[in-house]
């Protein structure tokens, strides 16, 4: 999966908007103003991505390109590259993982924003 895949993925959510709030090289998105995921344009192709805390070391310890999140709280948020030999699946699998986890924290009038309350 290459970024502008990640990119377009991650537009295609409801409620999403695209960012560079830190710096020209990290591109964020959110849901309703909340982070789901970062995408690292500079060097290696990595994407931060939110994660329950028990998943996030399972992973970690499953895949090799999955590494406790970069500049993020290490025991909620995994970076992945994406340039590694994952499936598109599993990473689209856990974009969606993300976007829920920050939907379910949202105030009910955020959820009925997006129609999920």
């Amino acid at each position: 999966m290459n970024i502008e895949s990640v990119r377009e993925y991650c537009l295609n959510m409801k409620g999403v908007t695209e960012s560079f709030p830190f710096d020209e090289t990290t591109l964020v998105f959110k849901v309703i103003g909340k982070i789901f995921a970062l995408v690292n344009l500079d060097g290696d192709p990595s994407i931060n991505l939110k994660c329950d805390p028990e998943k996030a070391v399972l992973l970690r310890e499953q895949y090799e390109s999955v590494i406790p999140g970069y500049h993020m709280n290490k025991k909620h948020w995994n970076t992945i590259r994406i340039d590694s030999m994952l499936p598109e699946h599993l990473i689209k699998e856990w974009i969606d993982d993300s976007y829920r986890l920050v939907v379910l924290k949202m105030s009910k009038t955020g959820r009925k924003k997006l129609g999920m309350d």
